[in-house]
């Protein structure tokens, strides 16, 4: 089923036109995010870091759907110049996927914030205390709807008269993630009937990249050489 998740995501296809050797589409489609849940909390570990990171970063990323996404379900991103939906992610310091809402492109990204937080932090055992974010993340609203959780923001800005891209410190993180994520062809642009459809494959996107990760990172055994092996048989 992962291997078919791959083939969807990677390659942009639609979920009926999976070849034949894999699982059925619908058992595939209904995986549970909690692989996703495990393979983080490992790789944090093997890492030698808690399982739930203390510390995170925001950001957002607008995508274009002025093709494949009714009216009714997008918006006009003037600051990007996109007619699409947005997709706000939430990482770890590491730039591992911690949660992601999908909203049409002109929700502003402190609008977006504090519903990204409570989903994430609604889920037992979180450690959230801070949270790196750009200028845009302010507010009174966003202010207080982080404090309901204890967790409070620091803006990272740009230093003055800084042009054109810059590595920013902590920001970096996550716009890496984004970077990573638009390599998969589902994601370049939003072919999804609903948002809470892109925000799947924004999943699987994100258990495809830490899934290639882990597999890295995995101690390997030693390659037996044809001689070798003779030798030994003699």
């Amino acid at each position: 089923m992962l291997d078919a998740v791959r083939y969807l995501v990677d390659n942009g296809v639609k979920w009926t036109a999976l070849p034949v050797d894999f699982p059925c589409w619908r058992a595939a489609y209904d995986y549970a995010r909690e692989l996703y849940e495990r393979l983080r909390r490992s790789a944090r570990e093997r890492a030698g870091r808690n399982a739930e990171p203390s510390a995170g970063v925001i950001d957002s990323q607008s995508v274009d759907a002025s093709e494949t996404v009714g009216e009714d379900s997008r918006g006009y991103d003037g600051g990007k110049s996109r007619d699409g939906r947005k997709r706000h992610i939430l990482t770890d310091t590491e730039g591992l996927l911690l949660e992601v809402t999908v909203t049409t492109a002109d929700v502003h990204d402190s609008k977006a914030a504090p519903a990204l937080l409570e989903t994430f932090m609604q889920q037992p055992g979180r450690l959230l205390q801070l949270v790196w974010v750009d200028s845009a993340y302010q507010g009174p609203a966003l202010a207080k709807a982080f404090a309901r959780h204890g967790v409070r923001t620091e803006v990272v800005r740009r230093c003055d008269g800084q042009r054109g891209f810059v590595a920013l410190a902590r920001r970096w993180v996550v716009e890496r993630t984004l970077s990573w994520l638009s390599r998969s062809r589902r994601l370049n642009r939003d072919h999804e009937r609903r948002p809470d459809h892109h925000t799947q494959m924004v999943w699987w996107a994100a258990v495809i990249r830490l899934s290639r990760r882990l597999a890295a990172d995995a101690p390997r055994w030693p390659e037996k050489r044809p001689g070798r092996l003779l030798r030994a048989q003699a």
